[in-house]
């Protein structure tokens, strides 16, 4: 049964911005990880590496970084591994494609009679490679944003010239309630009739992988995180083909970065000293530590969060603290709710709980500080300074 290697969303040049002086360094762990999946299907002796777009970040690229990826696609090429890329969003086929401007297969030394280097477009849609009775089929437009569903109309039953039929598309799986639209947009019930064995995807930058029909789909993520606040990439998909079943789907880590959220309960911390000895033992220089505080955060709790980013700064990759705790409010009895100070106070609780049922958590927040000065300077007008 072929055995393939699904990768996407490289992003080869991200920019990083926000990383700051450390971008260089994250695009080099980035190719990295790239040189490892080459590894990985040297080293599983795979049959054939599809890649679902965005291998590099935009089309302007310097020469030497298209030379750089050409030199990997080579090496799979000397094994007689095939490849097939699709353009993607960030390097669309547009007229100044990187695609256009660099010929990919003379770069890696590649004969272009030998399909084992192709770039799918909208003149070429598919390769069939008959030692593998396998077709590849690539659903591309000239444009980042499509004008149609690159499913629209598609069967494997059609388009098909292999036993087994595997497709390639850069694009969002339409999901109702939460994607609704995107540049390149397909449905589960075009997937399901397209007759395809494997639906290789890219776009989303986390792994995610389901069945319609007949057809099984998945997003292999991206190798490394493209912003820092994907804690689902890292990895490639192994995917084999079975006769009268579901393709099996292994993901394997390629990635070094991680990416982890934590929660701190403002009232547990105690003092800044005990934040930082906490936060300290998860020091780790592959890891971006998004740490935020929740919760109602004491009065007495005295903390300078720019001064604790900067003391954990050089110990992470990268380390933010985000103060998302509530000021515990004054405790006591309302004013009547026949005066005006009772009334201000209830209409504050009234809105506040309208904009906690509705999310909006950032203006419960601000209406939380209002509520709680509110009641200082009615209870005690010298604790507070309105200058």
């Amino acid at each position: 049964m072929p055995r393939l290697m699904h990768l996407a969303d490289v992003h080869i040049g991200a920019r990083y911005r926000d990383l700051g002086p450390a971008a260089a360094a994250q695009r080099e762990r980035q190719f990295a990880a790239f040189t490892r999946a080459i590894d990985l299907a040297l080293a599983e002796k795979v049959d054939l590496v599809v890649i679902g777009g965005d291998l590099f970040d935009s089309n302007t690229q310097p020469r030497r970084s298209v030379e750089a990826v050409a030199g990997q696609l080579s090496r799979l090429a000397r094994k007689h591994i095939p490849t097939v890329i699709i353009p993607g969003t960030h390097d669309c086929y547009e007229d100044g494609s990187i695609y256009r401007v660099f010929d990919l297969p003379a770069l890696a030394g590649v004969d272009a009679d030998s399909d084992l280097l192709v770039v799918l477009t909208d003149e070429r849609s598919a390769v069939t490679y008959p030692a593998l009775e396998l077709t590849v089929h690539g659903r591309v437009f000239r444009t980042k944003r499509a004008p149609a569903s690159p499913l629209a109309g598609f069967t494997a039953a059609e388009a098909g010239r292999g036993r087994w039929n595997v497709g390639l598309i850069h694009g969002s799986l339409r999901m109702p309630g939460k994607v609704e639209s995107d540049d390149v947009l397909f449905t589960e019930s075009e997937v399901a009739a397209s007759g395809l064995d494997y639906l290789a995807l890219g776009h989303w930058h986390s792994h995610l992988a389901g069945r319609a029909g007949g057809t099984t789909w998945a997003y292999a993520g991206a190798p490394e995180p493209v912003a820092l606040d994907q804690d689902g990439a890292g990895s490639v998909l192994l995917v084999e083909l079975a006769e009268g079943a579901a393709p099996s789907i292994e993901p394997r880590t390629v990635g070094r970065t991680v990416v982890k959220r934590l929660d701190l309960a403002a009232d547990e911390i105690g003092t800044q000293d005990r934040l930082l000895a906490r936060l300290t033992e998860l020091a780790d220089e592959n890891l971006f530590l998004d740490a935020r505080l929740v919760g109602m955060r004491p009065d007495e709790l005295d903390l300078n969060l720019d001064e604790v980013e900067r003391q954990l700064s050089g110990r992470f990759l990268r380390f933010r603290l985000r103060d998302q705790s509530l000021m515990a409010l004054p405790e006591g009895e309302l004013p009547s709710a026949e005066t005006i100070p009772g009334a201000f106070l209830r209409d504050l609780e009234a809105r506040i709980g309208e904009h906690e049922s509705s999310g909006d958590l950032d203006g419960a927040a601000e209406l939380r500080e209002a509520l709680r000065l509110g009641r200082v300077l009615l209870e005690d007008p010298v604790r507070v300074s309105l200058a």
